[in-house]
C-alpha cells in the first residue's frame, strides 16, 4: 500500500569496516610521511548533505550524520559530533577505535593540540577545509610544536577503491513564476553589494547561492535541488559559471550563456587567479570557501576579503512570489500531514505500525499531492527510545514497532517546486504517562513563546533562543540543539544566515523563513519535539512605539497532539494561541481532505480552553 521512493532503509555505512579502513589510512599516511590527518564530513562546497562520492567520513568511520569530523593519528583517533548526534555516533562507530567527542564543547583543534606529538607532520585537505578551519588547525599544530601540511590529493581517496562516481544530474531552469525575480536583477543586486563593500568580485562557492543567482536547480545533492557548481561575479563585466557541461541541455546552456561565461570546473582555479591578478579584492564566503581558494587568490597577487557570502542574506529574504509559494506548499503539505496523522491514530494502537511503515506512509501521502519533487531530508521517525536520538534514521536493522505507552517523534519535510517544508510532531501511542505530558507541555510553552514573539528590527536569533528554553530551564531541563534554522525556497532545508540559536548572531528580517523547534530528549526513553516553520512579518506597532517591530506568522498546518498537553500548565494566553492555531489548521485543511480525515481533524483541533 505504501512505498518510499525518495529514501531507503539500508545501513549506508558499516562500522565493522572501520578498523581495517583506519589501518589502511594510517598506512597511506606513513607512505606520505604524515603522522596524522583530519577527515571532515564536508565536500568542496561545505554542503550539509554530500554526494556519495564525497562522504569520506561515513566510509571511513561508519558515522552517517550530517555534521562531524574525524582525526586519525598513528596511535589514536577520535570522532567529533555535535549534540544532535552523540547517541547516534555511539551506535554507529567502533568506540574502541575512535573516541567520541563533542564537536562544540571539545573541538578537534583542542584534541589535536593535546594529542599530537612535538615534531609531528599533520595533514589536511585544503580543498575541503575553510579558511578559518585551516587557521585553527595551524594554531593547534603550533601549540603541539608540530607542522601542518596541505595535501595535494586526499589520502582517503587513495584507499577508497569502490568510490562512487560524481553526480551528473541535469540542470533545470527555475521559471520566473516560481523565482519571482529575474537572474539579471539578482546579479545586479550582487554587483550593487560589491560596489557598496568596495570589492572587485565575489566567488560563489555555495551551490545554493549559484542556484539562486542564476535561477537554476539540479539533483546532485541528496534531497536538496542543487547543481554542484561555482561562480565568479565581477563588479563589472560578465560573470563566469563553472559547471560540468554534461549537465546542461542545449536549452539550459543557451539561457545561461546570456548571463555568464560557461566553463568547466577544472578551469575554476585558473580563472580565479586571472580575476585576482593585479591586486584585486575578492570576497570569499567564510562559511563555504576553502582555504585552497584563498591560496589561489594570494598566489595571483590578489587580496582576500573573508566575510559573508553576498548572496546568503539576499536569498534568505523571500520575495512576494516565494512567500506565496511557501504558503501554498505548506497548505498542500498540511493535507498530507492530516491524512498521515489520521491514519496513524487509527492504525498504531492496533500494533501493526513500525517506524519504516510510518515513514513510507507519510511519503506516500505527500506523493499523492501530485506535487512532491523529493523529501527535504531523510525522515526522522523514532518510537520510544529512538525518539531520544535527535537525528535518528531508521534502518531495517533498527526498525522498531510503535508500542502502547510510546511517544513517537516524526520529523519530516518535502521539496515542492513552490516551497520547502519541515515539520515535527510528537504523537502519543496509547496512554502517555504524567512525566511525558508534563515535559511535552514545557516544550510546547517554549514553542508558543517563539510563535508569539514580537521584537524590534535588528534583533538577532540568539536574543530569542532563550524564550524557547525558559520553561525547560525552570524545570532543570534543556536540549542540545538550536531552536530554529533558516529554510530555503525549493533549496536547502537548512539555510543561513539567520537562526534561532545561542550562536545566532545574524539579525532577523521580514521575509525570512525559520523553523521553531524546541525539544526535550530523555536518553533510552523518549524524545519530544514540536516544529513549525514561521515567516517573519512586520508587526503592527502599539501606541507610542518608537521602533519598527517584527513578528512570526506560522506557515505549518498540522494538529499538535492534545492528549500530550496538560492544559492546567498553560496560561490563558498560551491556550488562546493554541486554540487559534488549531482553528487555522481546521479552516485551511478541512475543506481539502476526505470526510474521514476531516472528522479526525475536527476532533484533533477541538479547543482546549474549555478544559483549562
Amino acid at each position: 500500500m505504501f512505498e518510499a521512493k525518495f529514501q531507503t532503509f539500508d545501513a549506508k555505512t558499516d562500522p565493522a569496516k572501520g578498523r581495517e579502513r583506519v589501518a589502511a589510512l594510517r598506512a597511506e599516511l606513513t607512505k606520505r610521511k604524515l603522522d596524522g590527518f583530519i577527515v571532515p564530513r564536508a565536500d568542496e562546497h561545505q554542503n550539509e548533505y554530500v554526494p556519495a562520492c564525497e562522504d569520506r567520513l561515513g566510509w571511513l568511520t561508519g558515522f552517517s550524520g550530517s555534521a562531524g569530523v574525524a582525526v586519525v593519528l598513528a596511535d589514536k583517533a577520535a570522532l567529533f559530533v555535535d549534540g544532535r548526534y552523540t547517541i547516534e555516533a555511539r551506535e554507529q562507530v567502533d568506540a574502541s577505535l575512535l573516541a567520541i567527542e563533542h564537536l562544540i564543547e571539545h573541538p578537534p583543534e583542542e584534541w589535536i593540540a593535546k594529542n599530537l606529538k612535538p615534531g609531528a607532520a599533520f595533514g589536511y585537505d585544503p580543498t575541503r577545509t575553510t579558511i578559518d578551519g585551516a587557521e585553527k588547525l595551524k594554531k593547534a599544530c603550533e601549540k603541539a610544536k608540530a607542522t601542518l601540511y596541505p595535501v595535494p590529493t586526499n589520502p582517503v581517496d587513495a584507499i577508497w577503491t569502490d568510490r562512487p562516481p560524481p553526480p551528473l544530474s541535469p540542470v533545470t531552469l527555475r521559471d520566473l513564476s516560481l523565482a519571482g525575480e529575474t537572474s539579471e536583477r539578482k546579479l545586479a543586486r550582487i554587483r550593487e553589494a560589491l560596489k557598496k563593500d568596495q570589492l572587485d568580485a565575489a566567488v560563489l562557492s555555495d551551490p545554493a547561492s549559484v542556484a539562486w543567482a542564476f535561477n537554476i536547480r539540479g539533483n546532485d545533492v541528496l534531497h536538496t535541488p542543487l547543481p554542484l557548481s561555482w561562480a565568479i561575479v565581477p563588479r563589472e563585466g560578465m560573470p563566469s559559471l563553472f559547471i560540468d557541461g554534461r549537465k546542461l541541455s542545449n536549452t539550459v546552456r543557451d539561457a545561461l550563456a546570456k548571463l555568464a561565461s560557461i566553463e568547466e570546473p577544472i578551469q575554476f582555479t585558473a580563472a580565479l587567479k586571472k580575476v585576482a591578478a593585479g591586486g584585486r579584492t575578492i570576497r570569499l564566503d567564510q562559511a563555504t570557501a576553502s582555504s585552497a581558494l584563498a591560496d589561489a587568490i594570494e598566489q595571483a597577487g590578489g587580496i582576500v576579503s573573508k566575510g559573508a557570502d553576498l548572496v546568503t542574506r539576499l536569498k534568505a529574504v523571500k520575495n512576494d512570489v516565494e512567500i506565496s509559494g511557501m504558503r501554498e506548499a505548506h497548505k498542500r503539505d498540511g493535507v498530507a500531514l492530516a491524512r498521515f496523522l489520521a491514519w496513524l491514530d487509527e492504525e498504531a494502537p492496533k500494533g501493526g505500525v513500525d517506524e519504516i511503515l510510518a515513514v513510507k506512509a507519510l511519503e506516500t501521502f505527500r506523493r499523492e499531492t501530485g506535487k512532491l519533487k523529493d523529501i527535504s531530508f531523510p525522515t526522522i521517525a523514532g518510537s520510544g527510545p529512538h525518539g531520544a536520538i535527535v537525528h535518528y534514521r531508521v534502518t531495517e536493522k533498527t526498525n522498531r514497532k510503535l508500542l502502547p505507552g510510546d511517544l513517537f517523534l516524526i520529523d519530516s519535510g518535502a521539496q515542492y517546486e513552490d516551497g520547502t517544508t519541515d515539520v515535527t510532531r510528537t504523537v502519543a501511542v496509547g496512554e502517555p504517562n504524567h512525566e511525558m505530558r508534563e515535559r511535552f507541555t514545557l516544550v510546547l510553552k517554549g514553542h508558543i513563546a517563539i510563535a508569539r514573539s514580537i521584537f524590534p528590527e535588528g534583533t538577532a536569533g540568539s536574543q530569542l533562543d532563550a524564550f524557547a528554553r525558559a520553561p525547560l530551564w525552570m524545570a532543570g531541563l534543556d536540549y542540545d540543539h538550536g531552536t530554529g534554522h533558516g529554510v530555503g525556497s525549493y533549496l536547502s532545508v537548512h539555510e543561513g544566515p539567520a537562526r534561532l540559536s545561542k550562536l545566532g548572531t545574524a539579525t532577523l528580517a521580514a521575509g525570512m523563513v525559520l523553523s521553531n523547534e524546541p525539544g526535550y530528549y530523555k536518553t533510552d526513553a523518549y524524545g519530544i519535539r514540536t516544529e513549525n516553520l514561521v515567516l517573519i512579518v512586520q508587526a503592527a506597532p502599539p501606541a507610542g512605539s518608537e521602533k519598527k517591530l517584527l513578528a512570526f506568522e506560522t506557515l505549518t498546518f498540522a494538529p499538535i497532539d492534545r492528549r500530550l498537553i496538560l492544559p492546567s500548565h498553560l496560561t490563558l494566553e498560551e491556550l488562546g494561541w493554541l486554540d487559534r492555531y488549531h482553528a487555522r489548521v481546521r479552516e485551511e485543511i478541512a475543506p481539502l481532505v476526505d470526510a474521514k480525515t476531516c472528522a479526525w481533524l475536527n476532533a484533533a483541533t477541538t479547543p482546549l480552553i474549555r478544559q483549562a
